[in-house]
């Protein structure tokens, strides 16, 4: 019988959207891991370390090197618990990762269970699971991202008040609604790349006041030009429809399927349902982007403000001594809890029925469970099964993550 707890070995993988060496959160915390031969690379960038089960970059058992997904699926019963198999299968149901984000990640949605069944049926290499992908992210700092759409009066109030976006405009629309904004959204991508950028030029050249409350566009169009072009159409797909936010650490979005999104900046935990897959349309080059029309159908409109897009967090009822909160999205596969400790406290996570990925972000003191103690600090991850409780003590400021199904 495997142990129920045990050390993860994690891995980055080097999107060039992610920081470069050092500067990179994930290569920081992945580097953490003892014994792993993991080295950071200064002139690499580092974007993502994942944690989970999901064969194509899998954590592995520290001691063993034995891929997670397979130790799971010697031990479904013990370390999934028959609950989460019958609802999610023999699979941990959600992957969890640290991002580092130091330019836009393509404008991009998941597409919603239905169409990842099609997708994979017809094209299993680029689409390799039949999965959806909803997902949440929780800043660590700074984090600017783009997300779910705008109200319709304010983008409105952009395509009728600013003469050079009103050749995006259908031509019958008697009122403002989803159907137009999605036909807007079809004619930005479908567009020239000339007819692109003499748009953005012209928009470069209205007065500020012009904007409104919406004036920030002036501020970020440039920034996106330079780290992709001024014909790239995510540009004004991003900036024109869609919520642009700045949170601070411990703030939190939730995206669902078939919403659209674009990171652009800061570090993240991210979990999600267990898939990778992605419909690309912008800010990337043109051979790397998916079909328009599929993507333009595949749109759903809601999240529709920016206060629907963020993901308030609350007391947890898994914890015994009150320092512990929960990210709860309107998904089934995961929640996500933080505890955070100062120097000499203690924490008693409830035992949960269903499997765990436990993460260290700061900090160092130990994890009690199973009747093992284990020291856990900054960057170390670890699997737990299910039916059993965890107890955090600080040595130091410590903050620990705990992705979870049940």
């Amino acid at each position: 019988m495997v142990s129920s707890v045990f050390q993860l070995q994690c891995s980055c993988n080097n999107y060039p959207w992610g920081k470069k060496g050092k500067e990179s959160l994930s290569a920081v915390l992945c580097s953490k891991t003892p014994n792993t031969g993991f080295e950071i690379d200064e002139n690499k960038e580092y974007a993502e370390m994942w944690m989970g089960d999901y064969p194509e970059l899998p954590a592995k058992d520290l001691k063993t090197g034995e891929e997670l997904h397979k130790i799971v699926d010697k031990n479904k019963e013990q370390l999934l618990g028959k609950n989460c198999i019958e609802k999610f299968g023999g699979v941990l149901p959600f992957l969890p990762k640290i991002l580092s984000i130091a330019k836009a990640l393509p404008l991009q949605i998941h597409p919603n269970k239905e169409l990842s069944e099609r997708l994979h049926k017809e094209n299993p290499e680029k689409f390799t699971d039949p999965n959806h992908k909803p997902e949440i992210a929780v800043a660590l700092g700074p984090f600017e991202v783009f997300a779910g759409w705008k109200a319709n009066n304010d983008i409105q109030a952009l395509f009728d008040g600013l003469p050079p976006l009103r050749r995006f405009l259908p031509e019958q629309h008697a009122q403002f609604d989803n159907d137009t904004l999605n036909q807007i959204c079809q004619r930005i991508l479908t567009a020239s790349d000339e007819e692109i950028a003499t748009t953005q030029e012209e928009l470069g050249k209205i007065p500020r006041e012009k904007y409104g409350k919406q004036a920030y566009i002036l501020d970020v169009l440039p920034r996106l030009q330079g780290q992709y072009s001024k014909e790239d159409p995510g540009n004004l797909v991003a900036l024109l429809t869609m919520n642009f936010l700045q949170l601070s650490a411990g703030d939190a979005i939730y995206v669902p399927a078939d919403a659209p999104h674009a990171y652009l900046s800061g570090d993240i935990v991210e979990c999600m349902a267990r898939s990778n897959n992605v419909l690309n349309t912008g800010f990337c080059p043109r051979a790397d982007r998916d079909s328009i029309e599929l993507f333009t159908a595949s749109l759903t409109f809601s999240p529709h403000n920016a206060e629907e897009v963020k993901l308030e967090r609350s007391k947890s009822d898994k914890s015994k001594n009150g320092k512990t909160s929960v990210y709860a999205p309107p998904m089934s596969e995961f929640d996500m809890l933080k505890t955070d400790l100062r120097q000499g406290e203690k924490e008693t996570i409830r035992a949960i029925a269903g499997p765990s990925v436990v993460f260290a972000t700061s900090g160092s003191g130990k994890l009690i469970a199973d009747g093992q103690t284990h020291e856990i600090k900054e960057g170390y991850v670890f699997f737990v099964g299910q039916g059993i409780e965890v107890t955090h003590e600080a040595e130091s400021g410590l903050v620990v993550y705990q992705a979870y199904a049940e």
